[in-house]
C-alpha cells in the first residue's frame, strides 16, 4: 500500500468525522446550537443611543425609539410600566387601543412604540422588554403636555388713534417649535391681510410671533387671535379709539389704574355732600358708623384694594331695633311713618 494511498484515506476520514460532528450539532441544518445563546457576545443587548425621556404635545403623534442589538429569533414587546399591560408583541399590537402601533423596519435593530393622538392620561413609563431567560427591559418616560399660546400684557388692550399696535405671542410648553404661527382678526388671517401697514414676524426657534399694525384706526378694532400649530390658541380684544377720550387710554395696568383714582374724588364729594345734610348728621352713632364703612368698603372695591384690607372693614349688622335713644343730634328717634312716603327715620 503507497503512501499516497495511505494519505489519502488519511483524510477522507477526518473529513468524514467533520461532517458528522456538523450534523451532530444541526449547523448543516441552519439550526443554531442551543449553546450558541450561552456565548457573552451573542446576547441581546440594548443600545443607550435613544432618549429615555420624551415630551409630546396633546394631539401630536409620540414616539419611543428602542434599539436592541443582537436580537436573532428573541421578540420585543412594549408594556405600559403603570398597568403592566402588554401593548405590542413584535409587529402585532395587543390592546383594544388602536392608538398604540409598533414600527420596525426589516433588517433593523430599531423597534418604535408609537401613540397616535396621546392624552395627558398617558403620561408616565414605557418598557422595551426582550423575551430572553431572564427577560431584560429598558424603561421610557413619556411626558404629555398641554401646549398653550400667550399673548403678553393685558387680556384688553386701549390704543390711541394713530398710533401703533404691537402684539407679541409665545407658544408654551412647545416640545418642537410650531411649523407655523396664525393671526386672526375674527376669523381673518392677518398674515396675509392686503391692508397696508400689517408685518407678522415669526421666530421659529424662540417660538414667538409678532403682529404690528401701523397707524391704528377705529376700523382695527376687534378681537385678535394667536394660534400656533401645535398649541391652544389665545386672543385679546383691542379697543383703538379717538384722542378725545385720554382717560380711557391703557398702556399695562395704569389706565386701570386712573381710571379707578379718578372715581375718589366723586366718592369724596358725594360723602362731604352727605354729611353737610342734617338727615346724615343727625343719624344715631351707630347708623354714621355703618354708612362710613359702607363707604370704606365701596371705595376700596373701586381702588381694587387687597382683600386683606378688605377682611379688616367688617361692616356691623345694620341697626334692626325699632327705636333708638338719641341720635346724632341729642334727639329721640324711631322708626315711623312719614306722610306719603312711606316708612322712614323720625326724630323728635
Amino acid at each position: 500500500m503507497s503512501m499516497v494511498y495511505l494519505s489519502r484515506l488519511k483524510l477522507y476520514c477526518y473529513a468524514q468525522l467533520w461532517l458528522v460532528l456538523l450534523f451532530e450539532t444541526g449547523v448543516v441544518n441552519g439550526e443554531v446550537p442551543p449553546h450558541y445563546w450561552e456565548t457573552p457576545y451573542s446576547q441581546p443587548y440594548f443600545d443607550n443611543s435613544s432618549r429615555r425621556e420624551v415630551t409630546a404635545t396633546v394631539g401630536q403623534a409620540a414616539l419611543l425609539h428602542c434599539r436592541v442589538r443582537n436580537l436573532g429569533d428573541r421578540a420585543v414587546s412594549w408594556i405600559r410600566k403603570r398597568d403592566l399591560h402588554i401593548l405590542t408583541v413584535g409587529i402585532l399590537t395587543y390592546t383594544n387601543d388602536q392608538r398604540f402601533q409598533s414600527l420596525h423596519s426589516e433588517g433593523s435593530d430599531e423597534w418604535t412604540l408609537r401613540i397616535s393622538s396621546p392624552q395627558p392620561r398617558d403620561s408616565g413609563t414605557y418598557e422595551c422588554q426582550v423575551s430572553t431567560e431572564p427577560k431584560i427591559s429598558q424603561g421610557f418616560r413619556l411626558n404629555v403636555v398641554v401646549s398653550r399660546a400667550k399673548i403678553l400684557g393685558n387680556a384688553e388692550l386701549f390704543i390711541k388713534s394713530g398710533s401703533d399696535i404691537n402684539l407679541t405671542c409665545l407658544a408654551m410648553q412647545s416640545p418642537v417649535p410650531p411649523s407655523f404661527i396664525y393671526w386672526y382678526k375674527g376669523k381673518r388671517v392677518m398674515n396675509y391681510s392686503q391692508r397696508g401697514g400689517i408685518n407678522v414676524i415669526t421666530e421659529r426657534s424662540t417660538r414667538t410671533s409678532k403682529l404690528l399694525i401701523a397707524k391704528a384706526t377705529p376700523a382695527d378694532s376687534g378681537n385678535y387671535t394667536c394660534s400656533p400649530s401645535s398649541s391652544d390658541s389665545a386672543s385679546v380684544v383691542v379697543h383703538v379709539i379717538n384722542g378725545e377720550h385720554p382717560a380711557a387710554m391703557q398702556h399695562g395696568n395704569s389706565s386701570a389704574s386712573s381710571l379707578r383714582w379718578n372715581s375718589v374724588p366723586f366718592l369724596a364729594m358725594f360723602m362731604a355732600s352727605a354729611a353737610a345734610t342734617s338727615s346724615v348728621r343727625c343719624l344715631p352713632a351707630g347708623v354714621l358708623h355703618w354708612l362710613l364703612l359702607l363707604w370704606l368698603a365701596a371705595a376700596a372695591v373701586t381702588l381694587n384694594w387687597s382683600s386683606p384690607i378688605l377682611d379688616a372693614w367688617q361692616l356691623p349688622p345694620f341697626p334692626s331695633v325699632r327705636r333708638w335713644s338719641l341720635d346724632g343730634c341729642g334727639r329721640a328717634c324711631r322708626w315711623g311713618r312719614n306722610t306719603g312716603r312711606g316708612r322712614g327715620i323720625s326724630c323728635s
